[in-house]
């Protein structure tokens, strides 16, 4: 045998046991990442409830023969998904799983079953809090929870509800994006995550790979069908905590407001009149606001809120809700190609309803 032979030999045998030691090191490498999602999952499943609901809603109904109308009560039934905060028994939900019901039951993960009283609820971020009744001596889980503030885009997520009324099912996926707005609520701050998240998943948590509470699930991307097209939305952990204290508290949130309907400034426009590209546009002043009050106007452009620069609409709510009610605050606009400033005097936000239109 040649030493060419030979050395080809050497070479056959070294690549071969090169590819088994990367198969076996890719293999543990999955048996890892596999062990430690379900780890995730046990550790976070006892703290996942599935709460059920149940309305009545009367159906008028007309007799065609003598032209009178008549009401029959219906009652309807839902189904969404909740996570436990506390020892006590207060659970997070979003607001739309429970809005309108009358009885409020949710179900552990070991389906024991307990009847919900509701605490509070916030429409201007979907979030609700529930508290079970009595729970005897049964023993509650509160999850534990993280900090969505330092998450990074492309860190896993899990998502656990009960999608379909499919009790404790489980996605994965990735942090797509964050600080999102859909245009749904007062106030918009989403995580964008491809965990799969469907009807029923509402209000239940998003975990990171630590099985820390980093969003309450709160909105779908639909097709055009109504099914998930991917794309699923959940509120940040943090927010969702400081408006479930504020609800357990003192039952509502409160929070200061301009009564600005404020958009997006065209980049063009802002570009043209601003030589920047920041700034908000001023679409609506809503009568006997405090913006009313101050002489902003419709057209006006905000620039800034005290000493800081808005560049966006999240920009402008978090600047605003990081003061007090009653607070004083100057604002700089611009009107008229010039800078302005303005005085304003903050007040509560009204109720969610004002803004339906």
């Amino acid at each position: 045998m040649t030493s060419i032979s030979i050395h080809k030999l050497i070479l056959i045998a070294c690549l071969s046991t090169a590819s088994l030691t990367a198969s076996a090191e890719s293999q543990n490498f999955l048996t890892q990442l596999n062990d430690a999602t379900a780890d995730v999952v046990d550790k976070v499943m006892p703290s996942v409830v599935v709460v059920r609901t149940e309305s009545t809603y009367d159906r008028i109904y007309e007799d065609r023969w003598f032209g009178r109308r008549f009401r029959v009560p219906e009652k309807f039934a839902g189904q969404g998904s909740g996570v436990i905060i506390g020892n006590e028994g207060h659970i997070l939900t979003s607001n739309h799983v429970i809005d309108g019901a009358q009885d409020i039951q949710v179900a552990l993960s070991d389906e024991a079953v307990f009847h919900a009283v509701l605490v509070g609820a916030d429409q201007h971020t979907d979030l609700a809090v529930l508290k079970i009744v009595d729970p005897g001596n049964h023993t509650l889980i509160p999850i534990e929870v993280g900090d969505s503030d330092a998450l990074r885009i492309g860190e896993f997520a899990i998502a656990i509800g009960s999608p379909f009324s499919l009790s404790s099912s489980v996605t994965l996926g990735i942090v797509s994006q964050k600080n999102r707005s859909l245009d749904m609520f007062a106030f918009e701050d989403f995580i964008q995550t491809d965990a799969a998240i469907n009807p029923g998943n509402s209000g239940g948590p998003l975990v990171d790979v630590r099985g820390k509470l980093i969003g309450i699930n709160a909105v779908i991307q639909t097709a055009g069908s109504g099914d998930s097209a991917g794309v699923g939305f959940a509120v940040p952990g943090n927010r969702a905590i400081e408006v479930a204290q504020q609800l357990i508290q003192q039952g509502s949130v409160e929070r200061p407001w301009l009564g600005i309907l404020p958009q997006p400034l065209d980049p063009v426009s802002a570009k043209r009149l601003l030589g920047s590209t920041s700034g908000i546009y001023v679409a609506e002043v809503f009568r006997n606001t405090p913006a009313y009050k101050s002489g902003l106007y419709q057209g006006d452009i905000l620039l800034k809120v005290g000493d800081t620069q808005v560049e966006s609409i999240l920009d402008l709510q978090r600047a605003i809700f990081t003061k007090t009610i009653g607070e004083p605050i100057t604002l700089t606009i611009f009107r008229s190609n010039r800078e302005l400033q303005v005085d304003v005097i903050t007040e509560r936000m009204p109720d969610a309803k004002m803004f339906r239109r």
